[in-house]
């Protein structure tokens, strides 16, 4: 995979679960764990700010490129 998500990891640091987060960007639970584990085939950059947003961070802190690429 050439994007690695760290969502999660971000997310206990903040002291939020996923719940919450979802609530506050208004998307589903869903929708957000599919984009935790790393199976999201996009993200609106809308979406991908309001997470910033609230869990005060920067998007490079949240996606990282993982020096491999697909084939």
């Amino acid at each position: 995979m050439a994007i690695k998500v760290y969502l999660d990891e971000i997310l206990k640091d903040r002291n939020m679960t996923s719940k919450e987060l979802a609530k506050l960007i208004n998307i589903t639970e869903a929708n957000l764990s599919i984009l935790r584990s790393g199976k999201a085939k996009g993200i609106r950059f809308n979406t991908i700010n309001k997470i910033c947003y609230y869990l005060n961070c920067d998007i490079g802190d949240i996606l990282k490129f993982d020096g491999e690429l697909e084939d």
